[in-house]
């Protein structure tokens, strides 16, 4: 006769759980960005760009496009890297770029350029 409270205990937690909602809450991961850091060679910053817009679509780092301006190497490099990392599920090895990148928790948007 002793399974009998066990078995009612159980049957209280489970309509406690169903009538507080029945579901948990989860935190979505802090979101990322991959951009240059400053001391990178403008060598590396075009081999990041021609990689990264290799895998890519970098079209809003061209001429007349939101993330055109300003036109420096290290914004297009940043923002070209930043698509890539995004596209690839913001995974830490995948802001590397031979070690010429950072993440960020600061979102480097500006403008009408908005990192993804």
């Amino acid at each position: 006769m002793a399974p009998a409270p066990v078995n009612l205990c159980l049957v209280l937690l489970l309509l406690l759980f169903l009538s507080s909602g029945g579901t948990i809450n989860t935190i979505d991961a802090q979101k990322t960005w991959c951009v240059a850091k400053p001391s990178t060679s403008d060598i590396a910053l075009k081999d990041n760009i021609e990689y990264a817009c290799s895998q890519v679509d970098c079209s809003v780092i061209e001429r007349g496009e939101p993330c055109f301006n300003p036109d420096t190497l290290i914004s297009h490099a940043s923002v070209a890297m930043n698509l890539y990392y995004q596209s690839r599920g913001r995974n830490h090895w995948n802001c590397y770029f031979n070690n010429s990148a950072v993440t960020t928790v600061t979102d480097p948007s500006y403008g009408a350029c908005k990192y993804a």
